[in-house]
């Protein structure tokens, strides 16, 4: 899934107003406002326009820099994960009780952190 906020960042930390950027692109301001509020999906040929104007990756604007691969296979790769997703993965890790019951019984971990983030 595309991430909005990281263009909105990058088109912010070029200096770079919505007009600015729709303009190289060809396209509206309320096209780019669309892709940053994640309202809309931007086609595969706009990506690529976006990793040239701002030198970055896919994976970067796709919210895809780690690639969890099975144990069984590591060629096969089953989940992309995000950096929050990761960051939020190796926090709950540090709390080794919610993430052992997170791991036996999904439900109640996930019931244990709703709680703890209320």
């Amino acid at each position: 899934m595309f991430k909005g906020e990281r263009l909105k960042k990058l088109r912010k930390n070029k200096k770079l107003t919505q007009t600015d950027l729709g303009t190289i692109l060809g396209l509206d301001k309320s096209t780019i406002c669309c892709y940053e509020k994640g309202t809309r999906q931007p086609p595969i040929e706009i990506i690529i326009d976006f990793m040239q104007i701002f030198n970055v990756s896919a994976d970067y604007l796709l919210g895809t820099e780690h690639l969890i691969k099975t144990v069984e296979d590591p060629n096969l790769v089953v989940k992309a994960l995000t950096t929050e997703e990761v960051k939020f993965i190796d926090e709950l890790r540090k709390d080794k009780m919610t993430y052992d019951i997170l791991l036996e019984n999904p439900k109640r971990g996930a019931d244990l952190i709703k709680n703890y983030l209320n």
